[in-house]
């Protein structure tokens, strides 16, 4: 019998390709440093408009990237980080919108971050690279929307660090944003959250293989990364989740082996995500970005929220998540009561579960509706 070969099929966006924006003025950067050149990686889905009215832009969380749907090529196995939301039919229509999603700067996936090369040496910037903020990769994103040749976003929508960067864009390009959505996020980083951080960084910098940020050409810190990966992973699942996922159960065993050895199967996850994330993420820009996401603090930039949404026009939507811990539902609430005493629209939605923060990447079904009624309100 002959085998015949089948054509892969794809459903959403199918196939999509990574698109490069670089510009060589220099962006001027909260610290008063400037870097330059500066890509950014991006990708979009669906066609601009006559009127370029109906143009998204997705903002990805710590680990995300441009890649926000669809697939790269038939070899590909995982689709982007937001898939189930983008597409045809979805959330994000790409039969009605332009979506938009780029890379931020300080990342690893096509973005001019710490594993980029310094002009100025020819070698990987490493921890030379200047230190960043929300409000930095805000305003690369905006450069990028002027080169697309849109005046006005239809919205901003992220969830997570994604969030942050949506109320950067609220606050400091009124104008350009219609509307935003606001998923398991926060106005500022809050103590707990820093601390978190902390510990992340400092298992990578403790990592002898690190060497100071200088690695490229050398075996990466892995196990540093895989430390940060593991203890972040934790924050974004609750206990529930994890009971119900994992409880006590051993992995390879029926009893307790009486070993320092890892036995549960929890920990043999822990291992797999710190693994995983190592094939795809660079240590140094996981330094960066989640030293930025600790800068976040609207209120303090402008000494209350209220105070800092007098400058929001468009309308917002917030989705909380009850079992989340690492950015409550409380933060969410905090800003729709902030953005509701200055008189704008605002709603906000508490979504019951278990699945902890990590619902909005996973919890597709409950949000579907919740925007899809936004969105049409929003109108193109």
């Amino acid at each position: 019998m002959t085998a015949v070969a089948t054509e892969r099929v794809f459903d959403g966006v199918g196939l999509v390709q990574r698109q490069y924006f670089t510009w060589t003025e220099p962006l001027t950067l909260e610290s008063g440093k400037m870097l330059g050149p500066v890509t950014l990686a991006y990708e979009t889905y669906g066609q601009l408009n006559a009127e370029r009215s109906n143009a998204i832009l997705l903002l990805h969380a710590l680990s995300g990237d441009a890649h926000a749907a669809g697939f790269h090529g038939s070899a590909e196995r995982k689709p982007g980080w937001w898939d189930m939301m983008v597409g045809p039919g979805r959330p994000f229509d790409t039969d009605r919108y332009y979506i938009i999603c780029s890379n931020v700067i300080g990342g690893c996936m096509g973005s001019t971050g710490p594993s980029s090369r310094d002009p100025r040496t020819g070698r990987p910037y490493a921890t030379r690279f200047p230190v960043i903020t929300i409000g930095d990769m805000v305003r690369a994103q905006a450069r990028l929307i002027d080169a697309l040749g849109i005046d006005q976003l239809m919205a901003v929508a992220g969830g997570s660090m994604g969030g942050f960067q949506a109320l950067e864009w609220m606050t400091s390009n009124p104008e350009r944003v219609r509307s935003a959505i606001l998923i398991a996020t926060a106005a500022r980083s809050g103590t707990q959250t820093i601390a978190w951080n902390s510990i992340a960084r400092r298992s990578i910098m403790s990592d002898p293989r690190w060497r100071n940020g200088d690695y490229y050409g050398y075996e990466p810190p892995v196990d540093g990364l895989a430390l940060a990966r593991m203890l972040g992973h934790v924050t974004y699942l609750s206990e529930p989740a994890l009971e119900q996922k994992f409880g006590r159960r051993l992995q390879h065993n029926d009893d307790l082996a009486f070993s320092l050895e890892r036995e549960f199967a929890v920990e043999s996850y822990l291992d797999y995500q710190g693994e995983a994330f190592n094939q795809r993420f660079d240590a140094n820009s996981y330094l960066y970005i989640t030293k930025a996401m600790d800068y976040w603090d609207l209120p303090g930039r402008y000494g209350n929220l209220d105070v800092a949404f007098n400058r929001v026009t468009g309308s917002t939507l917030l989705i909380s998540f009850s079992s989340d811990w690492l950015y409550p539902s409380a933060e969410s609430q905090a800003i729709a009561d902030a953005l509701t005493r200055r008189g704008r629209f605002v709603e906000h939605v508490d979504l019951p579960g278990i699945a902890g923060h990590d619902a909005f990447l996973l919890d597709a079904a409950a949000q579907e509706p919740i925007i899809n009624a936004f969105l049409d309100d929003v109108g193109c």
